[in-house]
């Protein structure tokens, strides 16, 4: 059954009708369904193709569902059984299943690109192939399924750019890109509804002006990229994120005060060249807060007290620690105060002062002696103070 011809698939689909099963499937659609399992195959461990008997009625496959005569769903693989995937290449005869709304594939080792004729899926609205190793780039195509919301196709190998006609979806709520080796400068998303843009671990470059990501996003995380240039006028607009991680980029400029307020779980702002002063308006209530490895500077804010994992480590902070963070500290409300490799002069503890085992504290390399002995990173180096100077060509 496995060479049977485009006729054979015919004949088998008319037998099937003869046979009195229950559901009709549209020939369209029973002949692009054998042509997608022929071009696939269980990987050892997984059974996911077994019900897929032709002689059937297709709709009861496993990861069929249809409406009617048409097939509106596919999901290739069980995510429950905990099987390694399936293995093979996605067949052009994908863009013939014409009232697909949903198309998922399981984790596994599916290769080759992405068939161009997922162009003629008009109805698709949710796209999901991540975790394979699917290749080439992304079609300037795939803005044409104006009803798509959400695109997963993360943990792959697809290369070039992010088409523009992507950013034009009217409808896009998730895009999630993460772990491929797409280049080239981000589109303006267009969609006043992406909740989740999460483009992580790629080599994307440029920088984004103001207007270019909507204000409806609540997760954004671009880290890992080769971006640059500020940042402050399009953060300030972005007042729904709840998760924001720009780490391991270029980008420059101020941190913008009104972030500090946003409902923000997480800010990942580390290993960038931000700089300038963090002054936040109001008590921080985000509960981590990575700054470190900037150029920032001035003197410690105590709103930053209230953070109950804090770095500020490795940037040109000067002047002493907040009274306020030794109280937090001490009663182990703050669980990690990493402040070292800056200029700072002074901190308010005693020299006996007990910190909580669930809490660390680090001052190595500043322009002081350490008043109390705590573990630092190994990546903090050995040396406990900054060399006399430094410390002084930062006061003229």
């Amino acid at each position: 059954m496995a060479n049977c011809s485009y006729a054979c698939g015919f004949l088998l689909f008319f037998l099937v009708s003869f046979l009195h099963v229950e559901a009709i499937l549209d020939p369209a659609d029973f002949l692009a369904l054998q042509s997608i399992r022929k071009a696939l195959e269980d990987m050892p461990g997984s059974h996911f193709f077994s019900s897929w008997d032709f002689t059937a009625d297709p709709c009861n496959f496993a990861g069929v569902y249809c409406d009617s005569d048409k097939v509106i769903a596919l999901n290739l693989g069980d995510p429950r059984a905990g099987s390694p995937g399936l293995t093979g290449r996605l067949d052009p005869a994908l863009g013939k299943l014409s009232a697909l709304a949903e198309f998922t594939v399981v984790p596994g080792r599916i290769y080759g690109p992405l068939p161009e004729s997922l162009s003629g899926l008009k109805n698709l609205r949710f796209f999901g192939v991540n975790r394979n190793f699917i290749s080439g780039e992304i079609s300037t195509k795939l803005g044409e399924l104006r009803s798509l919301r959400t695109i997963d196709l993360s943990y792959n190998q697809l290369t070039g750019r992010i088409p523009p006609t992507v950013g034009s979806l009217p409808e896009l709520t998730n895009l999630i890109l993460c772990h491929n080796r797409l280049s080239g400068s981000l589109p303006r998303f267009e969609s006043h509804t992406l909740t989740r843009l999460d483009l992580k671990h790629n080599s994307l470059s440029g920088s984004l002006p103001p207007n270019s990501l909507p204000p409806s996003l609540q997760y954004l995380s671009l880290a890992w990229n080769k971006l640059t240039g500020p940042m402050d006028h399009l953060l300030s607009r972005l007042d729904q994120l709840n998760y924001l991680d720009l780490s391991l980029n270029q980008f420059t400029g101020p941190i913008p005060d009104r972030i500090f307020s946003f409902p923000l779980t997480n800010l990942q702002l580390e290993r960038n060249q931000f700089s300038g002063p963090v002054q936040p308006v109001d008590q921080v209530s985000i509960p981590t807060v990575d700054l470190s490895y900037n150029r920032l500077s001035g003197q410690i804010s105590p709103m930053l007290a209230s953070v109950q994992y804090l770095y500020l480590n490795n940037n040109r902070f000067t002047g002493r620690v907040p009274a306020s963070f030794v109280e937090r500290l001490l009663d182990a409300s703050i669980q990690i105060l990493y402040l070292q490799h800056n200029y700072l002069t002074g901190i308010e503890i005693s020299p006996t002062a007990v910190i909580p085992e669930r809490s660390s504290l680090c001052l190595q390399y500043n322009c002081m002696v350490p008043p109390v002995e705590t573990p630092c990173p190994l990546r903090a180096g050995k040396q406990k103070t900054r060399p006399t100077t430094q410390c002084n060509q930062l006061k003229t």
